[in-house]
């Protein structure tokens, strides 16, 4: 999970992940990707397909969004990729009229069970710190410019 407070409300922060290009602003510069099918929508159905760069192979992702609630919540969940289990929930909580909490809850599981999570445990930690460091620094400079 990954906490961070936003000096713009709730409804900004919320406003700019459906943009049409924040997508693509939340991909982390480091990792080799292509989104084949952006989000049309944050609504419940809307399908996101991205292949994303893993040494010298490709993995295609595709995730599905399973939950929706205007200025407040979004969940994807991951039907193809490189997780046994994926369930991703966007969380914005106002915290009065001019600042926000942005969560970001992940409930993952890796393929191959205890071995995988041996093998592969620190690695997709250390990975998903990264990006989900990466995205909320992108939002809060965003979101907390443009309310200035």
């Amino acid at each position: 999970m990954k906490e961070s407070v936003i000096h713009a409300s709730a409804e900004r922060v919320f406003a700019f992940h459906e943009a049409p290009d924040a997508f693509e602003r939340l991909q982390p510069p480091w990792q080799r990707h292509e989104i084949v099918q952006p989000p049309a929508s944050l609504e419940v159905g809307t399908r996101v397909i991205v292949k994303v760069g893993v040494g010298p192979f490709w993995q295609r992702i595709v995730a599905e969004h399973v939950a929706y609630e205007p200025g407040h919540l979004f969940a994807d969940r991951m039907v193809e990729g490189p997780f046994a289990e994926w369930l991703h929930r966007h969380v914005v909580t106002p915290q009065g009229s001019d600042r926000c909490l942005l969560t970001d809850d992940i409930t993952y599981e890796l393929p191959m069970g205890a071995l995988g999570r041996a093998l592969g445990g620190p690695f997709a930690h250390r990975m998903l710190e990264r990006m989900f460091a990466f995205r909320h620094d992108v939002t809060r400079e965003a979101c907390e410019t443009e309310a200035a």
